[in-house]
């Protein structure tokens, strides 16, 4: 159940003389064979006349609300920051480590450096005051917000890379390891978005090492 308003208290419960403006920061796929990880920093104003009904955990929002949400939320945003790893990050320092640089360099791209960071699951150390939430996009509405930014971005850019390599359905899987996904990628081979790191079960280890030679000397 989709409940902004106590997701929005949450928050705000934070706020005080010492605390003016908090960040959520939240990621977007970590999980896919091909594309980039995406992360969204982002500052919300907590009037209650500024409250953005429907915000939640972008999994639990269909897409056409996301759509909406995302322009609402870029609007209406104090701040905010999105930062794109390609898979070239991924494979060389791994999908975890590429989150948390993508978590890093959003933060500092921030206009305006917040008093608390409310962070979806991963710790950086980057301020004295941060606080990592389990399941944060359901519990904190500034991580709800950045999920949101994250998730809409990063599916457009897997709508204008479907346009480009068509076979793989992308439009649709936005990356993830479909039936169909797998299938393309056993017929018509592997494209520069994808993760090498990721597909050893389906192409095999040398077929990756092959590859990443052949990336590498590009």
């Amino acid at each position: 159940m989709i409940d902004t308003k106590k997701i929005f208290e949450y928050d705000k419960a934070f706020i005080s003389n010492s605390i003016k403006y908090i960040a959520g920061i939240d990621e977007v796929g970590r999980g896919p064979l091909a594309g980039p990880v995406v992360t969204a920093a982002v500052i919300m104003p907590y009037n209650d006349e500024d409250l953005i009904d429907g915000v939640f955990d972008s999994k639990k929002v269909n897409k056409k609300n996301r759509e909406k949400l995302f322009d609402l939320i870029c609007k209406k945003a104090i701040s905010f920051a999105i930062s794109v790893q390609d898979v070239n990050v991924i494979d060389n320092i791994n999908i975890l480590n590429a989150t948390i640089k993508s978590m890093k360099d959003s933060y500092e791209h921030l206009k305006i450096k917040p008093d608390l960071l409310l962070i979806d699951a991963v710790k950086l150390n980057i301020s004295k005051n941060e606080i990592s939430i389990i399941k944060g996009d359901a519990t904190s509405y500034a991580i709800a917000c950045a999920s949101i930014i994250a998730k809409v971005y990063r599916d457009r850019l897997m709508q204008e890379y479907s346009k480009i390599y068509p076979e793989y359905n992308f439009e649709n899987n936005v990356g993830y390891g479909t039936k169909k996904h797998i299938e393309a990628i056993k017929k018509f081979g592997v494209t520069p978005l994808h993760r090498l790191t990721f597909l050893k079960n389906i192409i095999g280890e040398d077929e990756c090492k092959k590859i990443s030679m052949e990336r590498e000397a590009k």
